[in-house]
């Protein structure tokens, strides 16, 4: 038979961030496709049923095939239109991690109608991949550090702007200064106004992503381990040897686990 309908079924992710909308499927176990596109002003309907048609076809896909879709989205204006572009083009009604279905997961959340659920994910991800106790560091438009365990749940959350925020902050506010590569310079020392800034805000972040851990780990009773994920988690190379583990798909398989139990408990 040429054709045999959730033969592997297939789960459609879509991560809506403030920079970044990343849609990546999952099938027979593993991440096979990602697309990520820069979020852009909110565009009409079919801008965005077009956008993901093209890309199953991209990935040779056939929409029949996807079984389930889970959306977390920190961008509320984008939802509708996005719940309807995925409705048209495989006739699911997808799955929005909401304030609801973070409230009824097996890891206490505080306050689950104010919380990002792209971090609610981060932790749930971590807590059932990588262990018991962990800090996940994000590099997203944010840069944040979740702590979390299995027991008490997710304990605190401590949030600085990201790299790209910082360096745009510069370049936005000051007419002199450009928009600089994000480029870790050798140099603490800046030799021009490009290696000035790439020196004082990335090798200022190493500083901050160091001092952080050190002292959420002071205030622990045991160690944490540490988890690194975001797009830029690789470009403070420095940092490499703070990470017990650099996890690029924590979010998404968050987001999967928690389409899953949600699934079974209802």
């Amino acid at each position: 038979m040429w054709h045999q309908t959730h033969l592997h079924p297939m789960t459609l992710a879509i991560d809506i961030g403030n920079s970044n909308i990343v849609i990546a499927l999952y099938k027979s176990g593993a991440w096979t496709n990602t697309f990520r596109y820069e979020t852009k002003e909110t565009q009409p309907e079919f801008y965005y049923e077009n956008a993901l048609r093209n890309i199953l076809l991209e990935w040779n896909i056939s929409s029949i095939d996807i079984s389930k879709c889970i959306i977390s989205s920190v961008v509320p204006d984008l939802n509708d239109v996005i719940r309807q572009a995925v409705n048209f083009t495989t006739g699911l009604n997808p799955l929005f991690i909401t304030a609801d279905v973070i409230k009824s997961l097996d890891l206490p959340i505080p306050h689950p109608y104010e919380i990002g659920s792209d971090l609610v994910a981060n932790a749930y991800a971590a807590i059932q991949l990588h262990g018991d106790h962990c800090i996940i560091v994000d590099f997203g438009t944010a840069l944040s550090f979740t702590v979390v365990n299995k027991t008490e749940g997710l304990i605190g959350v401590t949030i600085a702007p990201g790299l790209k925020t910082a360096l745009h902050s510069l370049s936005d506010k000051t007419a002199q200064l450009p928009v600089v590569p994000l480029e870790l310079p050798d140099s603490v020392i800046g030799f021009d106004t490009v290696t000035a800034i790439q020196a004082g805000v990335l090798w200022g972040y190493v500083g901050l992503v160091k001092e952080v851990i050190l002292r959420m780990q002071t205030e622990l009773p045991i160690p944490y381990k540490i988890i690194a994920t975001g797009g830029l988690s690789s470009i403070l190379h420095p940092l490499e040897s703070s990470f017990d583990v650099v996890d690029k798909m924590l979010t998404l398989d968050g987001m999967r686990l928690i389409h899953d139990y949600y699934q079974n408990q209802t």
